[in-house]
């Protein structure tokens, strides 16, 4: 029997969604708190305010469940409640991984009693999905306007009852990129009704000028946009009194002094009592692009996000600050990263490589076990890169702990099934059960440049004579993971290599769980997982 701890463990998703981080809390409990607020790569934020609560969406890429849907009441603690998307369209494109495809950055509204949640995806359109309630259901995609290289909408619906859509262009499909144009929606907000007018060029001041975000206040139409780059770019702010321009800009926060490179891309949203606040990210390589909150202040009709020192406009972030001001304590919760598996659904931090199908899991509640089958690799398949049915989840701090106990149960007809715990990159390194004519088998495997090809290095550490073993990563500062096992859970035993996490296409890197085999047969080995906590 598995031991229960704390209050970490429960029957219900909801309280699984009350989990409070063991790595990483951005609440200070004095008031303050800290940046990250979301130590994850929860990359391209976007947020609004409904009421008292607040609701953040954010890029997925080829992961699903896609469209993650995170929920505040104080714009510090966060956890998420759902996702917009439960399988990518088009189905079958998404049915085998699409690293670095996919959902790119949203922008989510609240109009007329509904979220509206506008997402690109580069290669097929802009998509429109909404919602009677944030955490779901949410309605089947609506492609808004079909096309290459359309990214990053945002809409506005303007007082007198028209509704435009802001956008930008990806240069690796359009052949164009650092622009942003205005187009029209009909009323409906679900279909693109003109070509557009280009009302931005950034080539010379901007370049790379993306993530539009759409506002209006005192008469000015605003679109914040960041500029120069992921990592190394600022915040830009456009306003024009006309929704078509001419634009005057300026730069509002950029790295400074501060230690928080490329800070950018984000969403301003108020809090009822007032307050102004900009939530952004931060790409930390392996660690993905974490989420930062910056207080924002209106000077002469323009935002400044951060701290500005030295009186020149553009603010710079700030590590720790008093926290928004709310009329209800909020309680201290963080993201899921553990996983007892004794709820009806697997904890919502966990998503596939590409579209599940039902055969690659089941989970049991009653016994407190995720059983993971094994899946033949795809015949085209040069590693783990391409296999869609690896569960991951992101990395939660910069130092942390993944403990997983399985049981493997392979079939005994076949050879080279396998089961483990992976970190997974554009290199990717795990530690497995591997069946082989005289037995199980613990092996640790790695692979650089997955994504080109390579051909895993693996090797055999020790043959099991147990179906049950512990495994375990540790991931210290600078991302570099030592992978441990132990079949007692006391003494571990650690592989001698040191592996380095690098980061996916456009994400941070993901630790998590699979099962494959190599083999076409009439039935499927399988690994029960009895728990994943992240200490």
């Amino acid at each position: 029997m598995k031991v229960l701890y704390t209050i970490l463990i429960s029957c219900s998703t909801m309280a699984l969604n009350a989990q409070v981080s063991k790595t990483w809390v951005p609440d200070m409990g004095n008031g303050k708190y800290k940046n990250p607020i979301i130590h994850s790569d929860y990359s391209d934020p976007d947020a609004i305010r409904v009421g008292n609560d607040f609701y953040m969406v954010s890029s997925s890429f080829n992961a699903v469940p896609g469209l993650p849907i995170l929920h505040s009441t104080d714009l510090v603690n966060w956890k998420i409640i759902g996702h917009a998307l439960k399988r990518q369209p088009p189905f079958k494109h998404f049915a085998q991984p699409q690293h670095g495809n996919g959902v790119w950055a949203p922008a989510i509204r609240f109009h007329n009693r509904e979220f509206y949640l506008y997402y690109p995806d580069p290669d097929f359109g802009i998509y429109l999905t909404k919602a009677k309630n944030a955490a779901g259901p949410w309605s089947e995609p609506t492609l808004v306007e079909e096309g290459k290289g359309l990214i990053d909408p945002c809409p506005l619906w303007d007082e007198d009852g028209k509704v435009y859509l802001v956008h930008a262009y990806a240069g690796s499909r359009a052949g164009i990129k650092s622009i942003i144009v205005v187009k029209r929606l009909n009323s409906s907000g679900d279909k693109v009704i003109d070509e557009g007018k280009l009302v931005y060029d950034g080539h010379e001041l901007d370049p790379t000028i993306e993530g539009p975000k759409f506002y209006k206040r005192n008469g000015y139409y605003y679109i914040f946009a960041p500029g120069g780059g992921v990592s190394t770019g600022w915040q830009t702010v456009l306003r024009a009194k006309n929704i078509y321009g001419p634009y005057e800009r300026k730069v509002v926060m950029d790295q400074g002094k501060s230690p928080i490179n490329g800070p950018h891309q984000g969403a301003w949203v108020s809090t009822p009592a007032g307050e102004d606040w900009f939530l952004h990210f931060q790409d930390k390589g392996a660690y993905g692009r974490v989420v930062h909150l910056q207080p924002l202040k209106w000077i002469n009709n323009w935002p400044v996000i951060g701290v500005d020192s030295d009186g020149d406009g553009a603010g710079e972030p700030v590590l720790i600050h008093k926290k928004p001001s709310i009329t209800k304590a909020a309680k201290m919760v963080t993201p899921m990263e553990s996983d007892e598996f004794n709820a009806p659904n697997m904890g919502l931090q966990w998503q596939w490589q590409a579209n599940p199908v039902a055969t690659w899991s089941f989970l049991n509640p009653s016994k407190g076990v995720l059983r993971l089958y094994s899946v033949k690799k795809p015949d085209s398949a040069k590693n783990l890169w391409d296999v869609p049915n690896l569960l991951l989840q992101k990395f939660p701090a910069e130092e942390f702990t993944v403990t997983t106990k399985m049981t493997f149960s392979p079939n005994m007809k076949l050879v080279n099934e396998q089961s483990g715990l992976i970190i997974a990159g554009l290199s990717y390194a795990n530690l497995a059960v591997k069946s082989k004519q005289d037995g199980l088998y613990l092996v640790y495997s790695v692979c650089n440049n997955a994504e080109k090809g390579s051909i895993e290095s693996e090797q055999t550490l020790v043959k099991l004579t147990q179906k049950e073993i512990y495994l375990r990563v540790s991931v210290s500062s600078g991302a570099k993971c030592q992978f441990s096992y132990s079949t007692d859970d006391k003494l571990y035993n650690q592989v001698k290599e040191t592996f380095q996490a690098e980061p996916g296409k456009w994400i941070g890197a993901k630790v998590g769980l699979f099962c494959v085999r190599e083999q076409q047969t009439n039935d499927a080995g399988y690994a029960d997982f009895d728990w994943f906590r992240v200490l």
